[in-house]
């Protein structure tokens, strides 16, 4: 696996997966999906979904621990600040050797570069708010929420998805 390979997709990923819009209702329905999705492969994932700050849907699945919400507002904050999936983040990171730290105005604590935040782009809004998951391998939790989000937005998934880590 080449990362640039990665990061080509993950753009792609970020520009095919938007909306025209985006409403309490489309949360309600996407979160709904993502439960229906994550019981059936018996992931334990918290789902987050929120739009300008504000919580629209929640939930805490079986298995997962106090630990999983925090992991939820680090990714989160990537995706507010940098405006990229927070996968995309990570991999950029590590293709470059940076880090994120106080070196670039930020504390470790508050930002979490690992896979399972993708932002919610609205067409001619541009990001209003997240789609988050906690709870399995960060590639796997991005890969969970991309593969939502494509059913969701009738994209194939399959044609977007990342390769299986080898």
């Amino acid at each position: 696996m080449i990362i640039s390979d990665d990061i080509e997709a993950l753009k792609r990923q970020e520009d095919v997966l938007r909306f025209d819009a985006f409403s309490e209702e489309d949360a309600w329905q996407l979160g709904a999906l993502m439960r229906e999705r994550a019981l059936a492969k018996k992931l334990p994932l918290v789902i987050d979904i929120r739009v300008a700050g504000r919580p629209l849907f929640y939930t805490a699945l079986p298995g997962t621990t106090p630990d999983n919400p925090d992991w939820v507002r680090r990714k989160i904050n990537v995706v507010m600040r940098y405006h990229m999936s927070s996968y995309r983040m990570g991999r950029e990171l590590a293709a470059s050797g940076a880090t994120l730290d106080e070196g670039r105005g930020v504390a470790s604590i508050d930002m979490a570069p690992h896979g399972g935040c993708f932002p919610i782009h609205v067409r001619g809004t541009g990001i209003v708010g997240t789609v988050t998951v906690s709870g399995i391998p960060q590639r796997e939790d991005h890969g969970f929420v991309v593969a939502c989000l494509a059913e969701y937005l009738g994209v194939d998934g399959e044609a977007i998805a990342l390769p299986s880590e080898a």
